[in-house]
């Protein structure tokens, strides 16, 4: 025989209500999805070379991208008057 405490056997009653199942349904529901979570494969992403078309130049990309947000602050602060 287990004991639960009172905020966690709340929540249980709570999901199982949620959930259209039974309080044993819900316990072993909630046990295996914390059981099985320490034996999931971690996510990886594969880095790779960012090949980029001919003629483009990312400085002149961020150069545009302050000059319009430049703009942008300006023409805020001109609304403000």
């Amino acid at each position: 025989m287990m004991t639960l405490d009172a905020d966690v056997a709340d929540r249980l009653r709570a999901l199982a209500r949620e959930r259209g199942l039974s309080l044993k349904q819900t316990v072993n529901m909630v046990l295996r999805r914390g059981l099985d979570e320490g034996q999931r494969v971690p996510f990886r992403v594969e880095a790779r070379v960012l090949d980029l078309r001919p003629g483009i130049d990312l400085d002149q990309a961020l150069e545009l991208a302050a000059r319009l947000e430049d703009d942008e602050t300006v023409r805020k602060l001109e609304l403000r008057k």
